[in-house]
């Protein structure tokens, strides 16, 4: 990130908070905190540290200028801008400089469906005690916290359920279509 000057500590803050309310809303579909932390912190630096990134997200809840959709005990949280979010990106988004805003818009546009579908299709495995792994694949309809379809599966090794999984992340689509025709009738 260029900058003409040398910022305060506070600046600094407000020129993350706004770069966060800045990646939401070009996003334009709510996000899990571990895609912001992802977009924002692990694969860019515009927010440097990952902790403050974290921090960033629930300061903004707690300003009301972020709102979340479900909650923790439903297993995914999906955060949005609320109108007083808006409200002020609109009318402090020049303060993000015009080099950042462009890396941000170039970067979100590159990457905008790789993000949509690493929060719709999920998959986790654990370890049984018998060596087998379980794996649960799920689908998350986009504005929905609870999944709209989960599978699980027993696989032999953790190489059979990295390799259920990557080949889930690939085929979800297809797969929930095959076996929703299966057992749906519809007429």
């Amino acid at each position: 990130m260029l900058m003409d000057k040398v910022l305060t500590e506070k600046e600094q803050i407000v020129l993350e908070k706004l770069i966060m309310l800045f990646v939401i809303d070009k996003m334009e579909i709510p996000l899990t905190e571990d895609s912001i932390l992802d977009i924002c912190s692990v694969k860019n630096v515009w927010i440097k540290n990952y902790m403050d990134c974290k921090a960033i997200i629930h300061d903004l809840v707690d300003s009301k200028l972020l709102y979340k959709i479900g909650d923790e005990s439903e297993g995914k949280e999906l955060f949005n801008l609320t109108y007083e979010g808006r409200e002020c990106l609109s009318n402090l988004y020049r303060r993000i400089p015009l080099a950042t805003r462009e890396e941000i818009s170039a970067y979100l546009q590159a990457n905008r469906l790789n993000v949509k579908s690493s929060q719709e299709y999920s998959a986790t495995y654990s370890k049984n005690d018998d060596g087998s792994y379980n794996v649960e694949l799920k689908i998350y309809e986009p504005l929905i916290t609870k999944p709209m379809f989960v599978l699980n599966i027993k696989a032999p090794s953790r190489q059979a359920a990295n390799e259920a999984i990557h080949k889930w992340k690939a085929n979800a689509p297809s797969i929930y279509e095959l076996i929703y025709e299966k057992l749906i009738n519809i007429d």
